[in-house]
C-alpha cells in the first residue's frame, strides 16, 4: 500500500526569483521556445509557466550537445546564475544539465516565437492549443485569470457567496428564439442563456450572490462582438433601495479589479502595452436623453428607439471620454420592449426599466437593474405579456413566499478583457471561441 507524502511546494522559478540566487545552481523546468545559435554558444529561450528565460548554451560549460535540443522539446535544467553586469537582468542562466522529457515528433504549423503569431484569425484559433503558446497570445489568459480573481476577492469582501448554478434548464430566462433546445431524456430542455432565475432564487438565501461561469446564446450572428458560449460574471443582491445600489457596486468592483491587475499583473500588461482605464466615478445617461445626444452631435436620424445600433454605443463612448476622460458610461432607463419581463417598470414613466447598460471603450459589456419582487406585479406583467405562468412556477416560487427588493448584473468577460486590451475581435480574448462557424477545437 502506498503512503501519500503530502503536498509538494511548487517553486516559483520566474525571473524575480532567480535573481535572488546569483551564486546558485537551479533545477528548474519548461519549454524550449526558441533557439538562436551563435559561434561557440546560444541563447536559449525556455518557457516556463509564466516568464520566457533566457538561457545560454556554451561549450565550455555545458555537459550535453545542443543538437539535443529542439524547440517545444519540455526539459528539466541544471543551471547556474552568474552575475552579469551587461545583462538587463544583472545576471545570465547557463545551462549545464538537461533531461528530455518530451520532444516534438513534427514541425510546428505556424509559428508562435515571434513577438506576434503573425497569421490570420482563422488560423490563430485552428491551430489555438499551439498559438496559446505564444508569449503575448497567453499573455491574454493570464491577464484574464487576474480579472476573475479580483471579480472573486471582491465580492467575498463585500459578502457575496459563490454559487453554481445548472446550465440544462426547462425554460430561458431571457425568453426569444436564441436558445439552444436539447431533447432531454425525451424531454424538452435547454441550455441555459443566463443564471438570472438561479441568482434569484439564492438572493432569498444568501441575500449577496455571485456566479463566473458559461452561457449559450443561440444567436446567429457572425461579428466581431458576438460568441455563442461566453462567460458571464454575474452577481444578484437584495435589500437594494434603488437600481443604483448595483451600479455602484459595479464601479467598486471594477475599480477594485484595476489595481489586482496592477499590483499582480505589471508583467503581462507592459507584455501587451495595456494603459488601463482610470476610474474615479462613471457618468451615467438615461437611454433617450443618450439616442438624442448622438443623433444631435453627429447629425444621425433615430432609426429605433427601443435599443442602440454598435455604431452608436461607439459614438456614446466617445461622447463620454472627450467631455468626461472616462472610458465607461451608464446608459440607464431603458424601454421596457427591451427588457425581459422581470425587470421592474419605474413607476415615474412604466414605459421605463429601472435597468442599465455599461459600455466600455465603444462596446456594451454589462446589462443590469432592479428586478421584480412582489409576486401580485410579476404575474400581471407576464399576463400582460401573454406569457405560460404555469411554465415559470418554480421560479415563481420566490415571489409567492417573500423575496426582498433585489438587482443584479451579468458582464460578459470575454468583451471586458477584449476591451481592455483594445482588440478589435472578442475571439481574441476567448480561450476556444464557440461561434456559429466553430466547435472545435
Amino acid at each position: 500500500m502506498k503512503t501519500l507524502k503530502g503536498i509538494v511546494e511548487y517553486p516559483n522559478m520566474g525571473v524575480e526569483y532567480i535573481s535572488k540566487c546569483i551564486g546558485s545552481r537551479l533545477n528548474l523546468h519548461g519549454s524550449i521556445y526558441k533557439i538562436r545559435k551563435m559561434s561557440g554558444f546560444a541563447f536559449v529561450l525556455l518557457r516556463t509557466k509564466r516568464d520566457i528565460i533566457q538561457c545560454i548554451y556554451g561549450e565550455d560549460f555545458s555537459n550535453f550537445s545542443l543538437d539535443m535540443l529542439k524547440e517545444e522539446c519540455c526539459i528539466n535544467l541544471s543551471a547556474d546564475v552568474i552575475k552579469e553586469e551587461r545583462s538587463r537582468t544583472g545576471w545570465e542562466l547557463r545551462m549545464i544539465d538537461i533531461e528530455i522529457l518530451s520532444e516534438p515528433l513534427a514541425e510546428s504549423p505556424i509559428v508562435i516565437n515571434n513577438k506576434l503569431v503573425d497569421t490570420s484569425l482563422e488560423n490563430l484559433l485552428d491551430y489555438r492549443p499551439i498559438t496559446l503558446r505564444n508569449e503575448k497570445e497567453r499573455a491574454i489568459f493570464k491577464l484574464q485569470e487576474g480579472i476573475c480573481r479580483g471579480f472573486r476577492k471582491f465580492l467575498s469582501e463585500q459578502g457575496f457567496t459563490e454559487i453554481h448554478s445548472p446550465k440544462i434548464v426547462s425554460s430561458g430566462a431571457e425568453g426569444g428564439a436564441n436558445i439552444f433546445h436539447l431533447n432531454y431524456f425525451g424531454e424538452d430542455a435547454y441550455l441555459a442563456q443566463s443564471p438570472q432565475f438561479y441568482k434569484q432564487m439564492m438572493v432569498g438565501v444568501f441575500e449577496r450572490v455571485y456566479e463566473i461561469a458559461p452561457v449559450f446564446r443561440a444567436e446567429k450572428h457572425d461579428t466581431s462582438r458576438h460568441l455563442n458560449e461566453y462567460i458571464s460574471v454575474d452577481f444578484e443582491m437584495g435589500y437594494i433601495e434603488s437600481f443604483e445600489d448595483v451600479m455602484n457596486m459595479e464601479v467598486a468592483m471594477l475599480k477594485y479589479v484595476l489595481e489586482i491587475l496592477k499590483e499582480n499583473y505589471s508583467h503581462e500588461l507592459e507584455l501587451l502595452k495595456v494603459t488601463l482605464p482610470s476610474i474615479t466615478s462613471i457618468p451615467s445617461i438615461k437611454f433617450i436623453e443618450a439616442k438624442e445626444l448622438i443623433s444631435r452631435k453627429y447629425k444621425r436620424t433615430i432609426r429605433d428607439y427601443d435599443d442602440f445600433e454598435p455604431e452608436e454605443e461607439k459614438l456614446l463612448t466617445e461622447i463620454f471620454k472627450k467631455e468626461y476622460s472616462s472610458d465607461f458610461v451608464f446608459v440607464t432607463h431603458y424601454p421596457r420592449s427591451k427588457r425581459p419581463f422581470y425587470a421592474m417598470e419605474d413607476p415615474s414613466n412604466p414605459d421605463e426599466t429601472l435597468s442599465f447598460d455599461l459600455l466600455f471603450r465603444g462596446l456594451e459589456i454589462t446589462t443590469g437593474g432592479q428586478r421584480i419582487h412582489n409576486y401580485k406585479e410579476q404575474i400581471q406583467k407576464m399576463k400582460r405579456l401573454n406569457m405560460n405562468i404555469e411554465l415559470f412556477e418554480s421560479y415563481l416560487m420566490i415571489h409567492k413566499y417573500g423575496m426582498p427588493p433585489h438587482g443584479g448584473l451579468g458582464l460578459g468577460l470575454e468583451r471586458f478583457t477584449s476591451k481592455l486590451l483594445n482588440q478589435d475581435n472578442v475571439r481574441l480574448a476567448t480561450l476556444f471561441p464557440r461561434d456559429i462557424n466553430r466547435v472545435t477545437p
